[in-house]
Order: structure tokens, then C-alpha cells, then sequence
């Protein structure tokens, strides 16, 4: 019987470059060390100072009440463009067309100076009494329009992931609910969107990532977030790149946390999906490397 052993296959440029980067990220951080402009000091000093941590506070309630209303509005127009009403279907698409098709900076500035078309907005009785009536100026506050101009951008983008993920619903499954007597909306809510999940989380673990990140553009209109406070403190002690470093760091953080709660939302929702850990190939590093993957070679061997 011949025998057939498995010879590793060698990798040894792929070494080579981890050493070169390995090398190079070294002397950046040597020369970085070196730099006597730089206050390593004010990094440390300013990791949790009451304003950066009050800053943190506005961007996780800017970034989840948006990423809230985005899924909502999402949801309903991904139901409007997937209706057999033309007009739903014409007004979903107009609104993607729109909040997709323009910088959510100019949305954000447009949203906070409304006030200048609308100085008040008002609720009456035609030709009757004012029942009620606020200044536009006094209800769009930096927060409010923030948690607007995300949101309603957000749910443009929404929209078509969960209508992706619909589609990826076998049509077989709605047209089974619907004969035994289900009505629609059930047919949806408790048949189709479940099993929608599977496809639709992951885009939208990206989508709160990136709106995180995101969140740092309303820093324009001062609504009070981490880069708006890191903004104040280095206008008053001039050290620009060490509060932003600071404000760096936590974004980091913060979006760190995102990717692991992302990672087991995922896990819990493909269950029956997955590629069992027995089936799984070797790791990314393992590939990397060359320790994953062997290379048969056939050789003369002695009859056993």
C-alpha cells in the first residue's frame, strides 16, 4: 500500500510582509513617540472628563433613537414599494429618492434652519380658533433635529434592506399562509419579516455602525455630541489632534462593542444556517499564514 503524506504547503513571502508591516508600524510609532508636539498627557487627562462623557451620553442617544426611527419608517416603506398600490408605491419611492439621493450634512443644516419657512406650526379649525401653536424655533432644538435628519435619512436606507430581505422570502411561504385564511398583515408580522431577520440583521448591524460614525456630523449644528465637546475643550486649550485622538478612541470603542453584539445577533438568528464548527475551514489567520491548508503530494512509498 502506498502511502500519500500531507507536505504543508510554505508560505514564507507571506512572513516577509507581516515583518515589513510589522517594521514599519514600529517606526511609525517610534517617530509618533519622538514628537514633542504631541501631549500624550491630555489623552489620558480627557478620556473621561464630565464633558466628553456627556457628549458620549447625546452620540448613543442620537445614534439608537435614529437607528430606531429608521427601522420603523423602514419597515412601513419597505411594505408601501413591495404594495400593489401604485400610489404607495410612487410615495416610498420618492422618499428614497430624495434622503438617499442627498448629503444628510445638507439635510441636517436644512432640517435645522426650517424655522426660516415655517416660523411656527400651528393646528386650527379653518376660519375658526387656533387650537394650538408652538415656534418652530422653540420644537427644533439641536437634539430634536438631529434624531430627524438621522432618522429620516436612516430609514431611506432601511427600506431597502428590509425589503431585500422580504423579497428573500420564498413566495411559496405567503402564498401557503394566505390559503389557509391568514390575513395579510399576520401573514407579514408573523410569517414573512421572521424569517426575513436572517437577512436582514447583518446590513443592518453596518448600518448602526456606520450611523455611529455618522453621528459625528451633527456636530455642525452643536448638538452637544462627543466630537462637538472634544471641539470645545481643544478650542479653549488649542490641543487639537489630542482631543481628537480622545474622541477617536471612544468612537473606536463604541463601534468595537457594536461589532460583538452584531456577531451573536447574528449567531442567535441563523441558527439551522450555519456552518457547523466540524464543516467550518481554518481561520483567516491560520489561511494567512499557511498553517490551514495542506497540499497532497503524491510520493513513492514502501508497500505496508
Amino acid at each position: 500500500m502506498t502511502e500519500f503524506p500531507i507536505v504543508r504547503r510554505r508560505h514564507p513571502w507571506r512572513w516577509v510582509l507581516s515583518l515589513l508591516l510589522l517594521a514599519l508600524a514600529a517606526a511609525l510609532a517610534w517617530q509618533v513617540s519622538r514628537n514633542e508636539v504631541f501631549d500624550f498627557a491630555t489623552v489620558p487627562k480627557y478620556m473621561f472628563d464630565p464633558r466628553i462623557m456627556s457628549g458620549l451620553v447625546v452620540t448613543l442617544y442620537v445614534t439608537i433613537g435614529s437607528m430606531l426611527i429608521g427601522l420603523v419608517l423602514g419597515v412601513l416603506l419597505a411594505v408601501m414599494r413591495i404594495s400593489d398600490n401604485p400610489v404607495l408605491r410612487a410615495m416610498a419611492e420618492a422618499f428614497i429618492w430624495f434622503f438617499r439621493g442627498t448629503p444628510v450634512l445638507v439635510q441636517l443644516i436644512f432640517w435645522f434652519n426650517i424655522g426660516i419657512i415655517f416660523p411656527s406650526l400651528a393646528i386650527g379649525i379653518p376660519g375658526g380658533p387656533m387650537l394650538f401653536e408652538i415656534s418652530t424655533n422653540t420644537l427644533m432644538t439641536a437634539a430634536v433635529t438631529a434624531l430627524l435628519g438621522l432618522g429620516l435619512n436612516e430609514g431611506a436606507y432601511m427600506s431597502e434592506i428590509v425589503r431585500a430581505g422580504i423579497v428573500s422570502v420564498d413566495r411559496g411561504q405567503r402564498e401557503a399562509a394566505l390559503a389557509i385564511g391568514l390575513p395579510p398583515q399576520r401573514v407579514l408580522f408573523r410569517i414573512v419579516l421572521p424569517q426575513a431577520l436572517r437577512v436582514i440583521i447583518p446590513p443592518t448591524g453596518n448600518q448602526f455602525i456606520s450611523l455611529l460614525k455618522t453621528s459625528s456630523l451633527v456636530s455642525v449644528i452643536a448638538a452637544g455630541d462627543l466630537l462637538t465637546q472634544a471641539t470645545r475643550i481643544y478650542n479653549e486649550n488649542f490641543r487639537i489632534l489630542e482631543l481628537l485622538v480622545v474622541a477617536s478612541i471612544w468612537y473606536l470603542l463604541l463601534t468595537t462593542l457594536a461589532s460583538i453584539g452584531q456577531f451573536y445577533i447574528e449567531r442567535r438568528f441563523s441558527r439551522g444556517f450555519a456552518i457547523p464548527k466540524s464543516e467550518a475551514g481554518p481561520s483567516v489567520l491560520k489561511q494567512f499564514f499557511g498553517r490551514g491548508e495542506g497540499k497532497a503530494v503524491q510520493q513513492e512509498g514502501r508497500p505496508s
